[in-house]
């Protein structure tokens, strides 16, 4: 059985998961008699640390991948050290970039509107030819107390939610996510989601290349 190698920038549990989760999914249309490894590294998304627009999170969810893509080909800082020179035959197939953030929109149209908060989560991913599609999971309003702490007081969203529930590591358990949703939608499911709509393409082809 082949082994397809999938690349995350990321090495944060839910998205690492969510990758997985997602493969078990769409693995069999994607390539029906593999395995897949999915390998996470740190890289530079290029956004702030809560992106704040939709086109931001799109720009970090592939900022992300294109560094991966960099750094398997050695073309970034420590990339030797990172990937140890694996041999030609493991180089990944697939690059996923994932990000999330908020998506702001005014009701007006302008920034003296009341304003939408939501939170979403983007996946970006390419192959090794460099074609690459996006997804994105679902929106959920973020409550204007909280949003004010990120948007006008400059906290991280990590942060915010955590001093919002008085609750410590829910970036790296069930996030925003699961704290709107009193976890019927967690971190990890919404990162899923968008990870089957970008490998869509991919795996359903033939929808895609119709004209």
């Amino acid at each position: 059985m082949d082994t397809i190698r999938i690349a995350v920038g990321s090495k944060r549990a839910p998205k690492l998961k969510a990758v997985r989760e997602a493969l078990k999914a769409l693995g069999p249309l994607l390539h029906p008699k593999s395995s897949f490894e999915v390998r996470g590294f740190e890289v530079a998304t290029g956004v702030s640390h809560t992106p704040r627009s939709r086109a931001e999170l799109m720009a970090g969810a592939r900022g992300r991948c294109e560094a991966l893509m960099r750094l398997e080909r050695g073309r970034h800082p420590g990339a030797r050290h990172q990937l140890d020179a694996v041999a030609p035959s493991r180089k990944s197939s697939y690059f996923v970039g994932l990000e999330g953030g908020l998506d702001v929109i005014y009701k007006n149209g302008h920034e003296n509107g009341r304003r939408l908060v939501f939170l979403e989560s983007w996946a970006f991913v390419s192959d090794a030819n460099g074609k690459g599609f996006y997804g994105q999971s679902g929106a959920i309003l973020l409550p204007e107390a909280l949003a004010a702490e990120v948007l006008d007081r400059g906290m991280e969203l990590s942060r915010a939610i955590e001093a919002y529930t008085g609750t410590d590591g829910i970036r790296d358990s069930q996030g925003a996510w699961g704290v709107l949703t009193k976890n019927l939608i967690n971190r990890q499911e919404s990162f899923r989601i968008a990870v089957i709509s970008a490998f869509a393409p991919f795996f359903n082809a033939d929808i895609y290349r119709r004209r």
